[in-house]
């Protein structure tokens, strides 16, 4: 018989999403990605914080970005397509409604320099780092 090391972390992490029959969308028939928000990549090099957002489908009209504090928020609401009565779904997967999604910004983020654009499917959020801290008042990002 031959031993095998015991990885505790990775076997219990394996049970759990056995038992509980991940992705988390299973677990409740009424929690879907669209409550979840969009996927986001985020990074930094030197001088920026760059935040990139999933968005198929969706036109900048239907994308808020805000900025409260620290607090980065992404919102927005994708429209189910008027349905046909003599239609049959073989399948439904992509979901509907609204969404939103708060980011805590770093204390060196300089939220006086925040641009948003919104291309084929991708809102890219980008932010300086700044030297110095400057206050932070609410106000809406636009879009471009």
């Amino acid at each position: 018989m031959a031993l095998v090391k015991w990885e505790q972390l990775s076997d219990i992490e394996a049970m759990v999403d056995r038992a509980l029959h991940w992705p988390m969308a299973r677990l409740s028939p009424t929690l879907t990605t669209s409550e979840l928000g969009p996927r986001v990549d985020i990074r930094e090099d030197d001088g920026t914080y760059l935040i990139k957002a999933d968005i198929p489908g969706m036109a900048k009209e239907d994308i808020s970005v805000s900025l409260s504090g620290d607090m980065l928020t992404i919102q927005g609401e994708r429209q189910r397509e008027s349905e046909e009565k003599k239609a049959h779904f073989h399948r439904i997967e992509r979901t509907y409604g609204s969404f939103c999604r708060s980011f805590s910004l770093p204390a060196d983020a300089d939220t006086s320099s925040i641009n948003a654009h919104c291309d084929k499917g991708e809102l890219t959020i980008r932010i300086a780092k700044a030297a110095d801290l400057q206050g932070n008042d609410a106000r809406p990002i636009p879009v471009e």
